[in-house]
C-alpha cells in the first residue's frame, strides 16, 4: 500500500545549497508552478530523490536525463517551481501510478514525458 502524497514544498536551488527531501526508494514527483498553477511535470523512480536530481542541467543535475527543454525550464523556473512525492512499496508499484497520472496527463501538464 502507499503512502499518502507529500505537501508541496519549493523546489530547491542547488546554487544556494537547498535541500531535496525525497523518498530514497521507490515513488513518484510531481511539479507544479506556484505562482501560476500550472502542473510542470511527473514521473517515478526506484530511488525518488535519485531520480529528482535529473531535473536539472549540469552542472546542478545529475543523471542521463536527455530532456534538454525540460531540465532547462525547471532551472529557469526554479524560484516558483514546488514539488510533492509519494513513496510506494515497490517500483512496480511506482510505475502503476505514474501510468495512472500519464492517462489524465494530456492537456493538464507542460511536460508529459
Amino acid at each position: 500500500m502507499m503512502a499518502d502524497w507529500s505537501d508541496w514544498r519549493p523546489f530547491p536551488d542547488p546554487r544556494h545549497g537547498g535541500v531535496l527531501v525525497a523518498p530514497f526508494g521507490p515513488g513518484c514527483y510531481e511539479l507544479r508552478r506556484r505562482d501560476t498553477g500550472d502542473k510542470v511535470l511527473f514521473g517515478y523512480g526506484g530511488h525518488v530523490a535519485h531520480r529528482m536530481t535529473s531535473l536539472l542541467p549540469e552542472p546542478f543535475g545529475s543523471g542521463r536525463r536527455n530532456n534538454a527543454e525540460k531540465r532547462q525550464y525547471v532551472l529557469e523556473h526554479l524560484g516558483t517551481v514546488e514539488y510533492r512525492t509519494i513513496a510506494c512499496q515497490t517500483e512496480e508499484e511506482a510505475k502503476d501510478l505514474e501510468r495512472e497520472i500519464k492517462r489524465g496527463a494530456i492537456g493538464v501538464y507542460i511536460f508529459t514525458t
